[in-house]
């Protein structure tokens, strides 16, 4: 059983992740983990922060020798604004004047009711995507898991605002996607959002989007239909809506599927050779709750940021007198770097289904239960001869 954790504030003095269940013997590459970090960072629209941290993880358990030892794996991430603000987050002491004025859209109001909080920074501190930062390091050691198995994970914007991309047909290249500002691989569409992004900044105002997740290389059969919580569309669903700015999850087409009849929306089978492949992708690469061994095809829509340099208007806590709502510093568009967490999402769900169906203690073992599994499930429906099924042997 894979499974993971993580801690810490927004403004305190670090991000901390565990990852237990991780097998032993896997060689780790903490420069891609950088890389990724890097990756979260960017995006046209991004705020201030950005300019202030330079994540790096620091592995402080669970590893040796550039190789996983099956023991938790324990990772920090500094915030370097930390120093700016000691006297207000420091664990011990921190104290300074109280955000009383919850922001429309954000986790301020049912945070400080939920928890009894008077001052809302005791909420918006752990609710802000900051926090993301350490599942996007988790997710890349969860990515190199996936490699194992020959699992390919890429996320890419294809929405901004009102912005709209053209389709995607094939496994891009994550090397063109890192290139863009915006992570599209439109270059006319990404034109327009970088326009869009800066006439939202002038505006005092934010914005939402869309971006899609596509995995190849998915074997069939990784999760389950027993029980509910055991279907892979379900867990991906809400691995992306856990992600702070998500609003709606769609497998697929999923959301076009109600405007089908059966006949047409459904991936009819064919043959092609001696192998069993589909006629389209509609479903996502997910039936039943299982990967069907086309590629998962995943979106996640995004509201718009809930910090306004304008802001909207909001009540005083403290005093119950209507007043604006609290400005705290934010991105105006969040949505490419919000793309590289879902793919942390996306690898981190995987890997936990990965875990349960052929899960072992090493590497080694888990690439024998990997290869038992398919050389078990080619025995089912064996490739066809070319021998009719009505000829009589001679």
């Amino acid at each position: 059983m894979l499974r993971y954790m993580t801690a810490g504030e927004s403004h305190g003095p670090a991000l901390v992740g565990i990852l237990d269940g991780m097998p032993a013997g896997l060689r780790v590459d903490v420069d891609s983990m950088n890389r990724q970090l890097t990756a979260r960072q960017g995006g046209h629209g991004r705020g201030g922060r950005m300019k202030i941290e330079s994540d790096a993880v620091e592995i402080l358990a669970g590893i040796r020798g550039g190789s996983t030892l099956g023991s938790p794996i324990a990772i920090a991430i500094r915030n370097r604004d930390y120093e700016n603000v000691r006297a207000l987050m420091d664990p011990l002491t921190g104290s300074g004047p109280a955000i009383t004025k919850p922001r429309p859209g954000h986790a301020d109001y049912a945070g400080a009711l939920k928890y009894r909080h008077r001052d809302l920074r005791n909420v918006l501190e752990r609710a802000s995507a900051r926090e993301t930062a350490m599942r996007v390091a988790l997710g890349e050691l969860s990515r190199q898991y996936l490699g194992v198995f020959g699992v390919t994970v890429v996320s890419y914007v294809i929405q901004i605002g009102d912005v709209a991309a053209g389709a995607v047909r094939q496994m891009p290249d994550s090397t063109v996607i890192s290139r863009s500002p915006v992570r599209c691989l439109d270059p006319d569409a990404e034109s327009e959002m970088v326009r869009a992004i800066d006439a939202a900044k002038a505006a005092g105002d934010t914005l939402g989007g869309v971006f899609e997740i596509l995995v190849s290389g998915m074997p069939v059969g990784v999760g389950g239909n027993r029980q509910p919580y055991e279907r892979l569309d379900a867990r991906l669903a809400a691995a992306l809506m856990s992600i702070q700015t998500a609003k709606a999850v769609e497998v697929g087409e999923g959301i076009a599927s109600g405007d089908y009849t059966g006949s047409r929306w459904h991936d009819a089978f064919e043959k092609r050779g001696t192998h069993i492949a589909r006629t389209s992708n509609r479903a996502g690469g997910i039936e039943g709750g299982m990967s069907n061994g086309e590629d998962l095809l995943l979106r996640a829509r995004l509201k718009p940021l809930a910090t306004l340099m304008k802001p909207l208007q909001s009540v005083d806590l403290s005093s119950g007198e209507a007043a604006p709502a609290a400005i705290v510093r934010s991105d105006v568009c969040s949505v490419p770097a919000a793309a590289v967490i879902g793919e942390a999402m996306v690898c981190l769900e995987l890997a936990q289904a990965f875990s349960e169906k052929y899960g072992g203690d090493s590497v080694e073992e888990l690439l024998e239960h990997f290869h038992a599994s398919q050389a078990g499930a080619a025995q089912v429906f064996p490739a066809p001869s070319n021998t009719s099924p009505d000829a009589s042997p001679t």
